[in-house]
């Protein structure tokens, strides 16, 4: 991968200790592993108001989306760990999605967004694993011009899935999410040739 096939990979969740961030971090080791350049992005380091167009229109886009905007546009690929709230995305990651998604002038709709290929992966202390929360993660993403890949990752039993060090116990889920990471990596490098 060239300098311009970059992933940006983030979680749904700012919590300390949350399942999703630790999921994240295994998943761009892989992704490096098969030769991507990732970017781990902490959204916690971008704090954002509730969107809001009134606000918006009183001061403007807020910088930290400005920032995360660009950042957005440099990236082809994105890794997105969401955790799943009562059966759909989190509250952090639908505000962000929808700040980096405002426009300004001179730049096309959904410059940040549009083209872009990822690959979504969620994890839970639940059966399910965060999946119902993927669904609609896939529909928004897919609704602003994200290709989002088929392969996914939905860990189930979170809690118990991660060694002291924060890798995956069980080979057969790190083989699932190294595969799912390079089939990004691969479409990322052939889309965007």
């Amino acid at each position: 991968m060239t300098a311009t096939h970059q992933i940006l990979a983030f979680a749904g969740s700012n919590r300390k200790e949350s399942f999703n961030r630790k999921l994240l971090h295994v998943a761009a080791e892989a992704a490096k592993a098969a030769g991507a350049h990732v970017t781990v992005l902490e959204l916690r380091d971008y704090p954002l108001p509730i969107m809001d167009q009134d606000l918006e229109k009183e001061s403007g886009i807020p910088e930290n989306a400005m920032k995360l905007k660009k950042i957005f546009i440099e990236h082809q690929g994105l890794v997105i760990a969401s955790p799943e709230y009562n059966s759909s995305v989190s509250p952090l990651l639908k505000n962000t999605i929808d700040w980096v998604s405002r426009p300004v002038p001179n730049e096309p709709p959904l410059a940040a967004y549009q083209g872009k290929l990822a690959t979504l992966l969620s994890a839970s202390s639940g059966t399910l694993g965060g999946l119902r929360g993927l669904v609609h993660l896939r529909a928004i993403l897919g609704n602003i011009g994200v290709i989002v890949l088929p392969e996914q990752v939905a860990l189930s039993a979170a809690q118990d899935a991660f060694d002291a060090d924060g890798a995956l116990k069980d080979p057969k889920q790190q083989s699932r999410l190294e595969v799912a990471v390079r089939k990004l990596a691969d479409a990322v490098k052939r889309f965007h040739a």
